[in-house]
């Protein structure tokens, strides 16, 4: 970290190490353990920006070296805030998560050798590390996460900007393609019915040979000119990019019929319905307040007639030509079917009959005209099968109705609400089982501090030699658990049972502690009575009896 940001931070974590010392909040520390946690602590803050694991491992290492438990009010800010800083900066979770189990282990190692509580110190000891480590470090990493999610969005808004200009371009290209498309579809029917007519003409009975051979000249240049437009057209068709040529200007799939019939195609034209209404339909309705009208589906008939007339009039003349259209509330379904064909149909389908010649072959979408039927059905949640059909060839089609889109997916919106509900409901979760369990081990640190106090003219009462019984009467229900024996001012008697009390009620402070040693059994007597004062009260003691020595001399 660079001097001008650790120096701040590394004055800030030292505070608390020399703040609660001095105001009597924990044992007090001797110099040298204050001067080796500020060091600890500086070599801390170097390592926080490179080495964020090591820096947090240093300042757990100062909470488990001065309390099991891992909770203490001088090391508690550093153990907190390096926490954030690992989630801040650590790429990886896993090895804040073993770093965490480290502690954990360690802590709880500690707790099992020393003459304590093991459940009051292990519960704190797992409290102090959800909520001084866990959740910092989650703090950290959601702080990460953003600043990430904040920089890709600019990133992304970049990238949308140069791509915009590309959209642009292609946008172009593609209402060119659309165009031509059109231009096929449209221009490639009218010279197919051009050259029916000139077939029906140069078969007249009543016709000079001369004005027979231009109409044979008359139909071969229109077959030609449409072989000439579908290659000109293909060079600027761009596959997949296209969207739904548009049908003629108000002519319904009756009036293309009717326009076929005139130029000499035999058709049958059969439709068991009015065309879909987006006013009358509801579904359609919210279809079209969604997606497209209503005329989308009429367009799409309309194509799929129009290619199929055109194929049947190009690759098949003269043979009879059914078309029936078949509507109910879901779907509009198309099918025609014409008499016997040549090999292949539109020069790009190849399929098979069935065994029996009478069922619908497995559709090919090889060529350009129903390639791109094909791919506009399946957009609109379509279906198109082309291919022989007993000695003739039949295309169906069905469209549904709300075949372009579906009701629409949950707003991105509802979407970020409901993930911001579970990730609070998550937290939430957290958080209470970090309050019962700190809830818990407060409660149980509370009774049994309160529930092992000796009053101190019930200790001033006791006298040696007096029976166990009579004492017992006083005593409180518990005893302290991890009595400071290094602070006794005289060894317990050999062989004497010793029990320790408190000498006051108040919490999160150094308290003085009575010792009772007893000899005989329960039927014995008290035989050793003493009082081990707190770390300060014992330093000052002992600081007047050297300077009592020293005046002696």
């Amino acid at each position: 970290m660079r001097l001008k940001e650790g120096v701040p931070l590394w004055a800030a974590l030292a505070v608390p190490v020399v703040a609660v010392d001095r105001l009597g909040l924990n044992e007090p520390l001797s110099v040298a353990q204050q001067l080796t946690g500020l060091t600890v602590l500086a070599v801390a803050v170097a390592l926080c920006r490179a080495r964020p694991l090591p820096a947090f491992l240093l300042a757990a290492a100062l909470g488990v070296a001065t309390a099991p438990s891992l909770f203490t009010l001088a090391y508690g800010p550093a153990f907190a805030v390096f926490a954030l800083l690992l989630g801040r900066r650590a790429d990886r979770a896993r090895t804040a998560l073993l770093g965490f189990g480290g502690i954990a282990v360690v802590g709880t190692v500690k707790i099992a050798v020393r003459d304590v509580d093991p459940a009051v110190e292990w519960s704190v000891l797992m409290a102090t590390l959800v909520f001084g480590a866990v959740f910092p470090w989650l703090a950290g990493r959601y702080w990460r996460q953003g600043r990430e999610l904040a920089a890709a969005g600019w990133a992304r808004a970049d990238q949308l900007e140069r791509e915009q200009r590309i959209v642009a371009d292609r946008a172009r290209l593609r209402e060119r393609a659309r165009i031509a498309q059109d231009m096929h579809d449209s221009l490639g029917h009218e010279l197919s019915l051009i050259a029916v007519r000139a077939g029906a003409l140069q078969v007249a009975p009543d016709l000079p040979d001369p004005h027979r051979g231009a109409a044979a000249d008359l139909r071969e240049a229109a077959s030609q000119a449409t072989d000439r437009l579908h290659a000109i057209i293909g060079l600027l068709r761009e596959e997949g990019d296209e969207q739904a040529p548009l049908a003629p200007a108000g002519e319904s799939v009756a009036a293309l019929v009717a326009r076929a019939t005139e130029s000499g195609l035999r058709i049958t034209y059969a439709d068991d319905g009015p065309r879909p209404d987006a006013q009358s339909d509801p579904a359609r309705r919210e279809l079209t307040e969604l997606t497209e009208s209503a005329e989308l589906t009429e367009g799409t008939v309309h194509r799929v007639v129009q290619e199929a007339l055109t194929n049947a009039a190009k690759h098949a003349p003269g043979a009879h030509v059914t078309v029936t259209v078949a509507r109910d509330g879901s779907a509009t379904a198309v099918t025609v079917t014409n008499g016997r064909v040549d090999a292949h149909i539109d020069g790009h389908v190849d399929g098979r009959t069935d065994e029996a010649g009478a069922g619908p072959a497995t559709p090919s979408h090889g060529g350009s005209g129903l390639r791109t039927l094909h791919a506009r059905l399946t957009d609109l949640g379509g279906t198109l099968e082309a291919g022989p059909y007993g000695h003739g060839f039949r295309v169906t089609a069905r469209l549904p109705h709300r075949g372009v889109a579906s009701l629409p997916p949950a707003p991105a919106g509802a979407r970020l609400a409901h993930a911001r509900r579970r990730t609070a409901l998550a937290f939430g979760a957290a958080v209470t089982a970090g309050v019962l369990l700190v809830g818990g081990t407060f409660a149980w640190y509370a009774y049994s501090r309160t529930h092992s106090v000796l009053a101190p003219a019930d200790y001033a009462r006791l006298r040696v030699g007096e029976p166990r019984a009579e004492a017992e009467r006083v005593l409180p229900d518990r005893t302290v658990a991890d009595p400071p024996l290094e602070r006794a001012p005289t060894p317990p008697p050999p062989g004497a049972d010793c029990a320790y009390y408190r000498a006051s009620g108040e919490l999160f402070t150094a308290v003085a502690h009575f010792r009772l040693c007893f000899g005989g059994g329960e039927q014995g007597r008290l035989v050793d009575k003493a009082v081990i004062p707190t770390a300060s009260e014992a330093d000052k003691k002992r600081n007047k009896d050297l300077q009592k020595t020293e005046r002696m001399r």
